[in-house]
């Protein structure tokens, strides 16, 4: 039986807000109450507030106040020796190192979080901890070595009835389908946990999945209509709860189903407005990501070739620098899907 989707990121004097709330009230109720938290000289409420507080900022695209913040919860946590507040702190802090692109770093934090999770005797901070680990190497695109997680992950949610986490997991095993090329399958998987996380009131989780169903009837039978009318439907939830990253994430795949239909000019404005706002929130994957819909846009609308591939070469490059095995697979597909030859690895930066 699965419930009601719950955050528990929300801890503490925040413990009833809820999953759907829009990330600026979350804010500024674990401002309040940390500042509340100070007063009192409680280190556990300043180390929840605190964890609430970081998630937010994160969320909102809020890089260095984020940063600042996971870190603090993390040092109350230890001064109050509450290894499972450390174990949150830690996990706030991988994701967002994944969200900025250090992928090693989010591995390394990742890990510690799940084994603090694991000693504090914190299932869901294991479990969430195991989570990101799992999808840091999904989107690094090491599809074999976390696939077998994922699917332990969804069987442990599913087991405990955890609808928000059933919903990430079926939605992270869909994505390695839609890239290894299983598409019905992924396309199954999407529907699942769009309809989980509509029955579980998940509204971020159902925007996600609304997202992941677009790119699928998008890419296989060339549905933009509906592909466009799903992503519309999930930005009203991205607004409404102030999803920056999911709105950004938005709008690239809506950018991806325009161009799919060539639709050069339009894919072209909307790649550059998701740009921007990936470079606001300092999100290196998804501005590579934006960059590289872009160029091929741009080559579609007559762009010259030389200098298009100079931008690929340099995506290539930042890609490679990031880690991101299957977006620089990517790259290397766009090279031949637009006619154009990279510069050889020896060739030097003559054409940069």
């Amino acid at each position: 039986m699965q419930t009601k989707a719950l955050a528990p990121e929300y801890q503490g004097a925040l413990t009833k807000m809820s999953v759907n709330a829009s990330l600026t009230d979350v804010l500024a109720e674990g401002v309040r109450h940390l500042r509340q938290a100070e007063l009192s000289g409680s280190q556990e409420e300043v180390a929840r507030a605190g964890l609430a507080v970081a998630e937010a900022h994160r969320r909102l695209g809020q890089v260095a106040e984020a940063d600042r913040a996971w870190k603090s919860s993390y040092r109350a946590a230890r001064s109050a020796g509450n290894t499972g507040a450390m174990a949150w702190a830690l996990w706030s802090g991988g994701t967002l190192a994944r969200q900025r692109g250090a992928l090693r770093l989010a591995f390394r934090l990742l890990g510690l979080a799940a084994e603090l999770g694991k000693r504090g005797g914190d299932v869901v901070a294991r479990g969430y901890s195991l989570a990101g680990l799992a999808e840091t190497g999904r989107i690094q695109g090491d599809y074999a070595t976390v696939a077998t997680l994922h699917e332990q992950l969804l069987a442990e949610a599913r087991a405990r009835g955890e609808a928000r986490h059933t919903v990430w997991a079926l939605e992270g095993i869909a994505q390695i389908h839609r890239n290894t090329g299983s598409l019905d399958t992924a396309l199954e998987m999407f529907e699942e946990a769009a309809v989980l996380a509509g029955d579980a009131d998940d509204r971020r989780g159902r925007a996600w999945a609304l997202r992941g169903i677009a790119d699928i009837v998008s890419l296989r039978d060339g549905a933009t209509g509906r592909a466009l009318d799903l992503l519309a439907e999930a930005e009203v939830t991205c607004r409404e709860m102030n999803l920056s990253s999911a709105l950004a994430y938005n709008h690239k795949m809506r950018a991806n189903v325009l161009f799919r239909a060539g639709r050069h000019e339009e894919a072209r404005e909307v790649y550059e407005q998701a740009l921007g706002e990936f470079r606001a929130m300092d999100e290196p994957r998804g501005e590579a990501l934006a960059s590289l819909g872009l160029v091929k846009a741009r080559a579609r609308l007559g762009r010259d070739r030389d200098a298009t591939a100079a931008d690929l070469d340099e995506l290539r490059g930042r890609l490679s620098r990031i880690g991101l095995l299957n977006a620089r697979e990517m790259v290397e597909k766009a090279y031949a899907e637009l006619g154009v030859e990279p510069v050889p690895a020896d060739a030097g930066d003559d054409r940069r």
